[in-house]
């Protein structure tokens, strides 16, 4: 019985290393160099808060993101565009 517990065991682990690939895959395809270069055309310096709030649009919290980046000074329309390329890249 110890090798079917084995095979188990290794196809678990598979599972969840795949499982982990999935999850993290769209993280990877995230753009925070684009964020904070949008937030850098609408002439606002890119500051710790950009950066906060950019990683926030890049794990899908688009409000917190734009609420983040106008709080830093960034305009609405800057701020909305700069957290959907964070979330979907071009």
């Amino acid at each position: 019985m110890r090798v079917p517990a084995r095979t188990a065991g290794a196809l678990t682990g598979l599972t969840l290393v795949l499982g982990g690939v999935a999850f993290t895959a769209p993280a990877a395809h995230a753009d925070i160099p684009a964020c904070t270069g949008l937030v850098q055309q609408a002439g606002v310096e890119v500051s710790d808060a950009v950066g906060t709030a950019c990683t926030q649009g890049v794990h899908g919290d688009l409000a917190g993101c734009v609420s983040g980046l106008t709080g830093a000074g960034v305009p609405g329309g800057a701020a909305n565009g700069a957290c959907r390329m964070a979330a979907n890249p071009p």
